[in-house]
């Protein structure tokens, strides 16, 4: 099965679900994943293993494979983030962040949403760090990513925040549901990934984006191709008016 994923596929460690029965109502929230949709980088995560020199290649394979859980895989990968030997401060990930892209036409994207009223959301397994300045740049509403904690020095401690579980994005989804008393057929899930399956599972819409696994292009009801998100506007006017 994981031979048509980019990496070790989800549904080797978690069962998939059921097809989703609900037909989408009229769209009132769109869920996006960021790294690799919102953001031109494939990781966050690895975006900061790349500029120490570093890899996290071992703790993600373990990780996808069901070796270990999330917080261990955050453990091991803070652990990892060191100048010349020596920790570092959060302010030192914020730098380093600050220089992810967006992915193109993501800002005419948002905008388009924002003016036909519809709220917009971020769930990503990523960091908090790039996912709070992401959601500033573009206006989102929600923003349900994982953090990192520092002492009273701003140091990192190497221990995590976790609130959204890579292979389990749909619990956030439904937490987004009851925050924003907005039914699940109305909500829409933008993902390039076979990670983010389980939110296409149980929203109304599923929309994979630029797609990197095959299983992602099967399961979503729209698939839309290239590193331009303003290409998804379309599929928004079927489901907004």
């Amino acid at each position: 099965m994981d031979s048509s994923c980019k990496y070790y596929c989800y549904r080797n460690t978690r069962d998939a679900k059921k097809p989703k029965a609900a037909k989408p109502g009229k769209i009132k929230i769109v869920v996006f994943d960021m790294d690799g949709v919102l953001t031109d980088t494939i990781s966050s995560w690895k975006y900061i293993h790349d500029y120490f020199g570093g890899s996290n290649a071992r703790s993600v394979d373990e990780y996808l494979k069901g070796k270990i859980d999330d917080m261990e895989f955050i453990k091991r990968d803070v652990a990892l983030w060191k100048e010349n030997g020596k920790p570092i401060k959060k302010d030192k990930l914020v730098d380093i962040l600050s220089d992810v892209p967006l992915m193109s036409g993501a800002k005419k994207c948002m905008t388009f949403l924002r003016n036909n009223s519809v709220k917009t959301a971020i769930v990503s397994a990523g960091l908090d760090i790039l996912a709070e300045r992401v959601a500033k740049d573009l206006g989102i509403d929600y923003v349900f990513a994982n953090g990192i904690k520092s002492d009273e020095r701003g140091f990192i401690t190497g221990e995590g925040l976790l609130k959204v579980r890579l292979m389990y994005k749909d619990e956030a989804v439904k937490r987004l549901a009851k925050q924003s008393n907005v039914s699940h057929d109305k909500i829409a899930a933008v993902g390039n990934s076979c990670f983010d399956i389980p939110m296409f599972e149980i929203c109304g819409l599923g929309i994979a984006f630029n797609p990197e696994d095959e299983c992602v292009r099967t399961l979503a009801d729209f698939v839309v191709e290239g590193k331009d998100l303003s290409r998804i506007i379309p599929v928004f006017e079927q489901f907004i008016n």
